[in-house]
């Protein structure tokens, strides 16, 4: 039987890291602290009183990617399944809290351990030299969670933004694509869509690019429009303390707002349901969310993101940040499930509780 770990269950612990390690064993008060205060599921196999084994997976704050951090199975019962239940119960409580990649580390000259993970569907992708104890290279692995998320498979293709403020036309170009195939993205396109859509000044740098901006870039293209957008004020605007920059972005969000009126883009100032966004994605149209990023990463700024899919838990999104700073490639970042409520609070920005989300629908008919 697979259950949750107490507090218990760690002089048993202990003494099965003995067993199972020769060196960089976690000891009592390490199993204590990962119990009672640790962002971690620490789950055991426990046959009739006897725990066999365990499974110890670390959650990351503001990021899609877990760690299995620790993995042991008594010597003497390694060959009778333990290993891939613990690992695939592991594995579905961290897609459960909305993690879509679990990330681990191998002994370079553990064949067998290496060999099993490989099996369970994990891939090498680098390595930490001296990394043990005993300064044995450690064999990074990675495994989706969500393959039926993958790339390859999505039905909103994917693109990661290659500069920090052109989170907006990255969506946009993912959204268009979803409607248009052979639509061909590249950085000429993404910034050429950040020069129409930019609101010019944000808080320091570069401008960000505003929903009217990149509405109008959609409907010029062709596309069916439709957006849910706060009436009050310009989005961004109190982000920013200089005066005359605040004067500028209301005066660039008013000629957007002009430009608009001029086509057939249907605004709707009213906050959107999530049911409402969920039919409109099931018909085929692509819903891209202005959302508080501060949830995700702990930055106070707003983030564009693509929806991807809905089930009756998750919205599920595409990140076209990939922060590679912190090890992490576009695999972690399409198809992040984040649960509805969640979300639902996301989808508000600033202490004006400001929205915008731009509904990209098939191209025009021809009159």
């Amino acid at each position: 039987m697979i259950r949750n770990a107490t507090l218990e269950d760690v002089p048993v612990l202990t003494d099965l890291e003995q067993q199972c390690f020769d060196t960089d064993r976690l000891s009592p008060r390490n199993f204590r602290y990962l119990l009672t205060r640790g962002n971690a599921s620490l789950i055991v196999d426990d046959a009739d009183g006897a725990i066999t084994g365990y499974s110890l997976v670390l959650f990351h704050r503001n990021t899609s990617m877990t760690r299995l951090y620790s993995f042991a199975v008594l010597p003497d019962r390694q060959r009778g399944g333990i290993a891939r239940a613990l690992l695939a119960q592991s594995e579905k409580i961290a897609l459960e809290k909305g993690f879509v990649m679990m990330r681990l580390e191998v002994r370079r000259d553990n064949a067998r351990a290496l060999a099993f993970y490989e099996k369970a569907g994990y891939r090498a992708f680098s390595t930490y030299p001296d990394y043990y104890e005993d300064h044995v290279d450690a064999v990074r692995m990675e495994k989706a969670l969500a393959p039926h998320l993958s790339a390859d498979d999505a039905l909103v293709p994917y693109y990661a933004q290659t500069l920090e403020f052109t989170c907006g036309p990255a969506c946009l170009m993912m959204a268009m694509k979803a409607q248009e195939p052979d639509l061909v993205l590249d950085r000429t396109f993404e910034l050429r869509l950040w020069r129409e859509s930019t609101t010019i000044f944000m808080t320091s740098g570069h401008g960000g690019c505003g929903p009217y901006g990149l509405a109008l870039s959609a409907w010029k293209r062709g596309f069916v429009v439709d957006m849910f957008v706060s009436e009050d004020g310009a989005m961004f605007a109190n982000g920013v303390r200089n005066e005359e920059k605040k004067e500028v972005i209301r005066l660039v969000q008013a000629d957007f707002i002009e430009e608009i009126g001029k086509t057939g883009v249907r605004v709707k100032h009213a906050p959107p349901a999530l049911a409402d966004l969920r039919r409109r994605f099931e018909k085929g149209h692509v819903p891209i969310v202005l959302i508080s990023a501060y949830r995700l990463t702990g930055y106070k700024a707003p983030h564009w993101m693509a929806i991807t899919g809905f089930d009756d838990r998750f919205v599920y999104v595409h990140e076209p940040y990939v922060d590679t700073d912190e090890g992490e490639t576009e695999t972690v970042c399409f198809g992040i499930p984040i649960r509805l409520e969640e979300f639902d609070r996301m989808m508000r920005y600033g202490g004006s509780k400001q929205y915008a989300v731009v509904v990209i629908g098939p191209k025009k008919r021809s009159a």
